[in-house]
């Protein structure tokens, strides 16, 4: 089948996918309390249900497994087949948009709702690219299965119940990244440094709160002081894996905290100690764990959350590490620059995955991306985190361009319509190349 023949059909599908992405679009999927059906929430649920409702309607075989996942197929080989492996939950949508979260605006060319980028907006291209195939009965002789998640951003522990009656994919990619190919996603580590205070110093402190989240770096902390007197700040929310592009708000406090010499004792020493040694040094020079390799680049940090329970206060942590490094050297490195009667707890470990360089699939990937964007397909590794981690044989591929970062887990998420477009002949070229 010519080139050109899957292009009109690309092309001839985008109104249906705009449609149906609005629809998806318009569901709150961000996790919530377990019901019955529902582990993880009734709208991640709702918006599983309503997305292989669209799939069935398009004539594809659906299966829902273990109330967590489902998918859509194309052929009849339920042991060996491509999967693509996307989630239609979001994380909280969070305050100050310009458009409505939960609906799909477009706005002089951009699309924007919680969900088009991440991922409920690339899951669907692959859908309705695979649509478009099958409608001009593209000749597949492999099986291709899409396959939607609804914990992706809270731990992927709907991955465990799928695998409990699925064979995983033979290979495949999730859509929840970059491109080009991304071949390795380097190791994650949470850490908590608990340090307490021997000399009362934090009963200064009566309230200490802020915008604290994993997924983000904060951008707003305030402090209350027995005297009455209050400290805000105000920083810039980014995706906790580019801290560059934000400003964290909790060392921003720290730091205002020392200017303003407002705490003493060893309370003080600590705001001191996480005001020098964090403050904008995301590559954690200041805990010693300024790690880098050639493939991966530099080590980034992101404080996330501080909080005080009584004489003791807790800083989360949550670092990105080159594929090179080992976890244990960076946990003893970190003991060495940590103040007085602190301990360390991993909260997170996710060492360094790397998908096989040479597998076949990553060459077609860097074909079909070099083929319609013009752009350098070399291969790649990502601070992200996605399935590849937790599904077999899986490895991310878009749909961000390059030069495109920090727009996920931020109000006015958006995806640019051509972007969007261009995802949707991304991955039908590609779908009809694996699968032939």
């Amino acid at each position: 089948m010519k080139r050109q023949h899957i292009v009109q059909a690309l092309t001839a599908i985008e109104p249906e996918f705009f449609d149906g992405l609005k629809e998806i679009l318009k569901i709150n999927s961000v996790k919530s309390e377990p019901k019955t059906h529902a582990p993880f929430g009734e709208g991640p649920k709702e918006a599983l249900v309503k997305t292989l409702d669209i799939a069935n309607k398009m004539g594809f075989k659906t299966a829902i497994i273990n109330d967590a996942m489902g998918y859509a197929q194309l052929g009849d080989d339920n042991e060996n087949y491509i999967g693509v492996v996307g989630h239609l939950d979001v994380v909280h949508e969070g305050d100050g948009w310009s458009y409505p979260p939960f609906d799909l605006t477009l706005d002089d060319g951009t699309f924007y709702g919680r969900g088009v980028l991440d991922n409920k907006g690339p899951i669907l291209a692959n859908l309705y690219a695979l649509y478009a195939l099958k409608k001009i009965n593209y000749p597949f002789t492999k099986t291709i299965r899409i396959i939607f998640g609804t914990d992706e951003e809270s731990g992927s522990l709907d991955i465990p119940l799928y695998l409990e009656k699925e064979a995983p994919p033979m290979y495949g990619y999730t859509p929840d990244c970059k491109y080009p190919a991304v071949y390795g996603e380097r190791g994650v580590l949470g850490i908590d440094i608990k340090t307490t205070i021997t000399d009362n110093s934090l009963a200064a402190i009566t309230e200490l709160s802020g915008n604290f989240d994993r997924s983000a770096i904060p951008d707003s902390a305030t402090i209350i002081l027995q005297n009455g007197e209050e400290i805000n700040v105000t920083g810039k929310r980014s995706p906790s894996n580019a801290p560059d592009m934000g400003l964290n708000a909790i060392t921003l406090l720290a730091k205002e905290i020392v200017e303003q010499n407002v705490l003493a004792g060893e309370a003080l020493q600590y705001m001191r100690w996480l005001s020098d040694g964090l403050h904008n040094q995301h590559n954690g020079a200041g805990l010693g764990i300024d790690f880098s390799d050639e493939a991966s680049g530099e080590l980034s940090l992101s404080p996330y959350d501080l909080s005080i329970n009584e004489n003791e206060i807790c800083l989360s942590i949550s670092s990105r590490y080159p594929i090179s490094v080992k976890e244990d050297d960076i946990i003893a490195e970190i003991k060495k620059h940590l103040p007085t009667q602190s301990t360390i707890t991993i909260t997170r470990s996710m060492p360094s995955v790397l998908f096989p360089v040479d597998h076949p699939m990553i060459d077609t990937m860097t074909t079909v991306y070099e083929e319609v964007t013009g752009l350098d397909g070399t291969p790649v590794t990502t601070t992200g985190a996605t399935y590849a981690r937790s599904m077999p044989n899986i490895m991310a591929f878009g749909p961000s361009f390059p030069g495109q970062k920090g727009i996920a887990h931020n109000k006015d998420e958006y995806m640019d319509k051509k972007d969007l477009i261009t995802n949707l002949h991304i991955y039908g070229l590609l779908l009809a190349d694996l699968g032939k």
